[in-house]
């Protein structure tokens, strides 16, 4: 499975979803942040599930329309928390991040929003 990681998640969460075995890009790699929308075309184009903390990317897919493989959004967990969460996420709800799924997890919460239309996958 292949991951686009957001600036704001933290750096260290890359290395345990590598060690997990998945795919990992994180945009705190590039030279520059390119914002939102050349983020998440970024991570359609590549067939990246986007994991962020950034709520404006569920409006860019809802609102917007935006094309998107799916959108995990993890809310009020510490940084070195971070990558086990994802883990568990994509663990458990992976097939549906693969399908489209807008995602967001918080402490005692996981709400999932299954795509309305297909994805790229």
């Amino acid at each position: 499975m292949k991951i686009l990681l957001d600036t704001c998640v933290w750096g260290g969460a890359k290395k345990e979803l590598e060690i997990a075995g998945y795919n990992v890009i994180w945009v705190g790699d590039w030279e520059v942040d390119p914002g939102d929308d050349e983020i998440l075309a970024y991570a359609y184009k590549e067939e990246r599930i986007l994991i962020t903390i950034d709520k404006d990317f569920g409006e860019l897919a809802i609102v917007k329309g935006a094309s998107h493989c799916g959108i995990l959004r993890l809310v009020n967990f510490s940084s070195k928390k971070q990558g086990s969460i994802c883990l568990h996420i994509l663990n458990s709800h992976g097939k549906d991040l693969q399908k489209g799924a807008l995602i967001t997890a918080q402490p005692g919460l996981i709400r999932i929003r299954l795509s309305e239309k297909k994805s790229k996958t």
